[in-house]
């Protein structure tokens, strides 16, 4: 048990694991809160999409720069993932295909670009040092205070815009054309909602890697939505489930160094799903089950009675 406390109070003190717990935390509210408005407007598989379809301009920005530059990585990420999203959902007007076809083509289309080029990296010069090896599952430990200072700015963009026009952007998740006929600038929200899920996946990529980015995306939005029917508490509890599986994975991955942070904290993410899945007050399996089990004896009750009477 000394030795445990002493290894807490140890870790606390290191810079590199604030660096990664901090990084961590910010990315898993951002990715609760703005996930929440991606499951309500069933747009769930559009955050995997724009993940998987980031990769190409990471590995684009490496190319042009030939160096890993954070913020070239950003901004590459960025382009490639909006280019993604805008695709994913204008393509079904233009050819007669359905949204999860698009999203399938946009995903598939995307991330194998990406693999090329990044064998195409990997014969550059520089490719051998390039570390871009880590987006695919992520590599939580490289994070440095540079990269925690942008995931907080994105946390909190994400928090305020959210924040600011909440009544707006309940009315536009349930009822886009109500929204559209009282003269909310719907076009200019789903603008806005783009790029808020824009900048998250691209901030995540280096946490979580493309791969897992979009658990993180539908899990805690999901936990949270089996746990209450009120919005505003639904972001509130995504964005903190977000960040209690940020720090538990950075916690656990720091304790037993050879497992990643990033399957740490979609597997913690996973399991606080599960933990609601069964015991949530509101929709889960064992209190509905017992709820059916008291109406069943209930309705029994009320028809011995009445076979009774009637005798």
């Amino acid at each position: 048990m000394s030795w445990e406390i002493g290894k807490l109070a140890e870790l606390f003190f290191d810079p590199n694991w604030r660096w990664v717990t901090g990084g961590s935390c910010f990315l898993g509210v951002a990715a609760g809160m703005i996930g929440s408005f991606a499951l309500l407007r069933r747009q769930a598989l559009l955050g995997d999409a724009m993940s998987h379809a980031a990769l190409p301009g990471v590995a684009l920005a490496f190319l042009l720069l030939l160096r890993k530059d954070p913020l070239a990585v950003l901004a590459g990420a960025s382009c490639s993932a909006g280019l993604a999203a805008f695709i994913s959902i204008r393509l079904p007007c233009w050819v007669r295909v359905k949204p999860d076809t698009a999203l399938a083509i946009v995903l598939t289309s995307f991330f194998g670009l990406g693999v090329v080029l990044l064998t195409v990296v990997a014969k550059t010069e520089a490719g051998g040092q390039s570390g871009l090896d880590s987006y695919l599952f992520g590599q939580a430990a490289s994070l440095v205070q540079r990269d925690v200072k942008v995931m907080g700015v994105v946390a909190l963009l994400v928090l305020l815009v959210l924040v600011a026009a909440f009544k707006e952007w309940k009315t536009w998740a349930f009822d886009r054309n109500y929204a559209s006929t009282v003269g909310m600038p719907v076009r200019l929200m789903d603008f806005a909602f783009a790029v808020l899920l824009t900048l998250t996946v691209a901030v995540g990529l280096e946490a979580v890697g493309v791969v897992l980015m979009s658990a993180l995306l539908i899990t805690p939005p999901l936990t949270a939505r089996y746990c209450t029917h009120r919005l505003d508490r639904m972001l509130l509890l995504a964005g903190a489930l977000g960040a209690l599986a940020g720090v538990v994975g950075a916690l656990g991955s720091s304790l037993m160094p050879r497992l990643p942070t990033g399957p740490l904290i979609v597997l913690t993410s996973s399991g606080c799903f599960f933990l609601a899945m069964l015991l949530s007050p509101c929709r889960g399996l064992l209190v509905r089950g017992f709820r059916r089990l008291r109406m069943s004896h209930i309705y029994d009750y009320r028809l011995e009675v009445g076979e009774r009477e009637h005798e």
